[in-house]
Order: C-alpha cells, then sequence, then structure tokens
C-alpha cells in the first residue's frame, strides 16, 4: 500500500485533530482492505476466502470499561450508573490528544458510512482505523454509500480506534489500558487497548440509543427482524447467544437485519440501523445455518477461530481461544434480504430468553403486562465468551434485553414500547433457547429445530385455535400442542425427571425476577406490576388442557 496519500483523505482526518497524518486511506473497497491485512499479517485467508483475524487479549466486550461523558448534555438525561459510567469532559480531551499522537505517524484506514436505513433517522459516519481488518470489518456492518455519493460530510458522529494505543489508567481517569469512551458534545467515540471489533458497533448503537428518542420519537431495539411472503413484520429480541441471528434469518422470510433496529412513530415502521451481520459461528454447520454458513466468503471477516490441522479450514467447533467467535459480512451476503433494510408496523415480537434454569417454556404467549414486565427484566443467561469473564452460562437480567446499551433509564425504552403495543395489534412471545429437561448441566439446549417450528407456527396463525393456559408461577400463556413439536416439551415440568426439583427452581427463579425488579417497582404502574410472577405457592404440573 504504498501509493501517495489523496489530499482528500487527509482532509477527513482534520476535523478529528489529525493534523500532521502523512499517510491514510479513504473508503478502501474490501479486495484492498484484505490485501492490505494480508500484506501487515493481520490476518489470513481461509479456504472460502474469509479473512481470518485474531481480537488479542479481548475477545469479547468489556462493559465496565466504556465510559460516557458527563457534561451538559447527558448530565440530566443519562442513566448513570454502573452501565453508564462517567467520565470527565477535560480527560477525555487529553486521551483524545494522546490518541491522535500515538496515530499520526501510522497508516490510516478511514471509513464514511451511516447508520439508521430510513433517511428520517440516519447517522452520517466517520471511522478512524488503525487497523485495515477493522476498517473491513465497518465496511460490513454499517450502511455503504452509493459509489456515487458525496461523502464529503461533517460526520454526525466518529470513530476513532486504536487497538495499540493503551491508557494509563492513573493518570487518564480509566480503569484498565482498554476503554471505549462516547462524547456526546464531540461527537466523538474513543476505542483504545482492544482489538474486539464489536466495541465500534456497539458504540454506535448506544449513540443511536441515547438519540433517538429524543430527536426523533424512534424506539430503538437490540433486535433482529425480518418480514414474510404477506409482508409482515416480526422482531426478535434478546442478548448475544440467544438466537436472534439465526432464528430471523429465515428463508422463508426477507431479513431486514440481524442485531439493532428503529421502529419509527405512527405507521412509520421499523428500520436496520446496520449494513450487515456479526453472527457467533460457534458450532456453525451447513445443514443447520446454511445462509451464514455460504456468507462466510471473501470479503468476510471471522474473528478468533482456528483452521483444521493441515488445512485452511475453518474448525467452527474450536474454542480453544473463545466460544465468542464470530463472522461480520455484508447483509447481501444473505440470499433472502429486505431492500431496502426497512418494514411495516410488526405484527409479533418475539423476546429470547436462554434460560440456563430450564424453567420457562420453549414458547409462551404474553399479554401486555406481562409483556411490558419481561420486557423491563430482560432474563436470559449471559453465554460463554459473549463477555470477558464468562465460561459458562450465567442468569443475568438486562433490561429491554439490551441493558448495557441503554443510555437512558430502561422505564424510558419500555414505556415506548408500551405505546406502541396499545397503537398498533401486535401478538408478543416468549421464547426459551436455553434448556430444558434440567438447567445448564443437566438438562440439554432446546432444538434449533424445535424453536423454529415454534416460531413459525406462532408466524403463520397455527396457534390461532390451540388452547392456552397460564403456567402456575410466571402466568405466560402456554400452547397446548404445536405441530411438529413433542406436547410434553411445551410443559417444561413434564421434561424434569424430578418434578420437584422443577418446583423449587420456578419459585427460585420467580423470587430473581421479583428482587430484580424492585429498582424499577417505583416508576412501574399496577398494569405492568401485574405481570410479576407468583412466588407465594410452590409451581405444580400444568393442568390437562
Amino acid at each position: 500500500m504504498t501509493a501517495p496519500t489523496p489530499p482528500n483523505a487527509l482532509n477527513r482526518l482534520r476535523p478529528l485533530g489529525f493534523a500532521r497524518a502523512t499517510r491514510a486511506h479513504l473508503n478502501l473497497p474490501p479486495a484492498e482492505l484484505v490485501e492490505a491485512a494480508l500484506c501487515r499479517e493481520e490476518g489470513v485467508l481461509t479456504d472460502t476466502g474469509a479473512l481470518m483475524c485474531d481480537t488479542g487479549k479481548f475477545t469479547g466486550r468489556s462493559p465496565k470499561d466504556r465510559f460516557i461523558v458527563r457534561d451538559a448534555i447527558t448530565e440530566d438525561s443519562v442513566w448513570w450508573g454502573d452501565i453508564n459510567i462517567p467520565f470527565e469532559p477535560a480527560k477525555f480531551d487529553e486521551l483524545h490528544h494522546k490518541m491522535v499522537a500515538y496515530l499520526e505517524d501510522k497508516e490510516l484506514y478511514v471509513r464514511e458510512a451511516y447508520a439508521g436505513a430510513h433517511p428520517a433517522a440516519q447517522l452520517k459516519l466517520r471511522v478512524v482505523t488503525e487497523l485495515a481488518w477493522h476498517n473491513l470489518f465497518c465496511y460490513n456492518l454499517f450502511l455503504r454509500p452509493t459509489a456515487t455519493a458525496d461523502t464529503s460530510w461533517a460526520a454526525d458522529f466518529s470513530i476513532i480506534c486504536a487497538p495499540g494505543f493503551e491508557a494509563d489508567p492513573a493518570v487518564d481517569g480509566t480503569r484498565q489500558a482498554n476503554f471505549a469512551i462516547l462524547n456526546f458534545t464531540k461527537k466523538l467515540i474513543l476505542i483504545g487497548g482492544t482489538a474486539y471489533a464489536g466495541e465500534m458497533k456497539k458504540g454506535i448503537f448506544g449513540v443511536l440509543n441515547f438519540l433517538l428518542p429524543h430527536t426523533q420519537d424512534t424506539l430503538p431495539m437490540h433486535c433482529s427482524a425480518n418480514i414474510g411472503a404477506r409482508g409482515d413484520a416480526a422482531v426478535f429480541f434478546g442478548l448475544s447467544g440467544t438466537g436472534k441471528t439465526t432464528l430471523s434469518t429465515d428463508p422463508n422470510r426477507h431479513l431486514v437485519g440481524d442485531d439493532e433496529h428503529g421502529w419509527l412513530p405512527g405507521q412509520g415502521g421499523i428500520f436496520n440501523f446496520e449494513g450487515g451481520c456479526y453472527a457467533k459461528v460457534i458450532d456453525l454447520a451447513a445443514d443447520k445455518e446454511p445462509e451464514i454458513w455460504q456468507a462466510i466468503r471473501f470479503g468476510s471477516i471471522v474473528e478468533n477461530t482456528r483452521f483444521v490441522p493441515g488445512t485452511h479450514t475453518v474448525n467452527y467447533a474450536n474454542k480453544s481461544v473463545t466460544e465468542n467467535t464470530r463472522t461480520a459480512y455484508p447483509i447481501d451476503f444473505i440470499p433472502n434480504i429486505a431492500v431496502p433494510s426497512v418494514g411495516p408496523v410488526p405484527t409479533h415480537i418475539f423476546f429470547l430468553t436462554a434460560d440456563a434454569t430450564g424453567v420457562l417454556p420453549p414458547l409462551s404467549r404474553l399479554d401486555k403486562s406481562h409483556a411490558m414486565y419481561h420486557f423491563l427484566s430482560g432474563y436470559t443467561a449471559k453465554v460463554a465468551g459473549t463477555e470477558m469473564g464468562i465460561t459458562e452460562p450465567q442468569a443475568t437480567f438486562s433490561a429491554c434485553f439490551g441493558a448495557v446499551f441503554l443510555p437512558l433509564h430502561p422505564t424510558r425504552y419500555a414505556e415506548m414500547l408500551g405505546q406502541k403495543m396499545d397503537e398498533h395489534p401486535v401478538n408478543v412471545w416468549l421464547v426459551n433457547t436455553g434448556w430444558t429437561g434440567g438447567g445448564y448441566g443437566v438438562g440439554s439446549r432446546m432444538r434449533l429445530s424445535h424453536t423454529r417450528t415454534l416460531i413459525t407456527a406462532a408466524l403463520t396463525g397455527q396457534l390461532d385455535a390451540v388452547k392456552f393456559r397460564p403456567h402456575p408461577v410466571f402466568g405466560v400463556q402456554v400452547p397446548a400442542a404445536v405441530p411438529g413439536v413433542p406436547t410434553e416439551l411445551l410443559d417444561p415440568r413434564r421434561t424434569w425427571a424430578d418434578k420437584a426439583a422443577y418446583d423449587q427452581a420456578a419459585t427460585t427463579l420467580a423470587t430473581k425476577f421479583v428482587a430484580n425488579f424492585e429498582k424499577y417497582v417505583a416508576a412501574a404502574n399496577a398494569e405492568i406490576m401485574a405481570g410479576a410472577p407468583l412466588v407465594a405457592e410452590p409451581a405444580h404440573q400444568l393442568l390437562a388442557i
């Protein structure tokens, strides 16, 4: 990459403080970024042509090292605490200067892109990366301007990402050498000390989660989305590892996006924030997830994977580096996509939870009270490898199925969802993609084929005439029968060899829900509280329907 730097590339860097940079590449196409990454030994090619890269020490996000600058814009708006950790404006400026000084004598990669597929709610982005493969990641994950688009814009938000730059916590105000800091006044994200590419995409997601409710009356959602042949839209809420990407990538439906969306006011419908997919690939198999399998080709990235010895074939069962092995590819590598990445008002909402206790049914229907309660609870299990320090499924409650990405108080998003449910007819479902027949270590993970069948039955109206009975502890409505799914699987208690152990586990989980919800009780109305589980009596087997 010895070609002279065009002046416009350097001009893009000046507003970000790079006064002395001399080597920068602007909006390189994927082939040139792959070539640069290979020449710089940032990765190797697999036998499908995908670029395999390692993220180093950090194989997942580091939430405790994510900060927001506390200033006039954020002081009274941000939900400050363990999730949104305040950072001093002066410390941000000092760190910014240090990062620029570190990067200015290096070869830089500049990417201009969008976040938000709907023109009414769109951010213009400018990203400066130290690594070529990180720039390819941004090409894949953000929305790409057309070839003729004028991108000499003043960016709505920018990112500077320098994995090789480490902070000095004692001087710079960070917790560790790595950091990701959002500054809404400077419209800038600084990321350093980590090569985990997901910090960039989640940084912009955090920005949109702050701006859209304020500026567009738009609900940001940590969800995937697709559209059926009848034009019906469905959204899938869930944390990483619960199946958002897998379940929304359906050969019979058009994919809108796999992770981040907005829901516009009125009849505006939904839209994807991104231009690509960032999917987990641990144990990926062609027969189970053919669309994702086929998307891993030249231009795609695979992170932290390993080869079958003596070959360049990826061994997706290898988790020697992490269970959070991933692929990043443009959304148009998936054959069944919605073009553009927008959809109508959804008619189905699925809350996905990987229940490590094996208590929750594989599918249940929620009324508004239960929907709001479970949305604010956001119960699941963090899956191994998704975050640093997680080595096996760990029960957690994450408000709105994405608390770590929410700058505002969770009730703000829950109230917006409740308003949407009042305005539009929508079916809400709770789907357990976790364990059955016992908790983690005793039971087994739900079969993907069964989960797909259950969701298809809900989407196609097969459950409209089915009888439902309430779960005795959680009150959610459980179907009596679903074609293609063993009846005993629908009632989780029947899958446990020790029924008394199930009763105790259900009561224990319900107690955890109630304890977690204490922080919302003061702000939750009677309708939301009506969705709380019952903990006064032990669970018992569902009555025959």
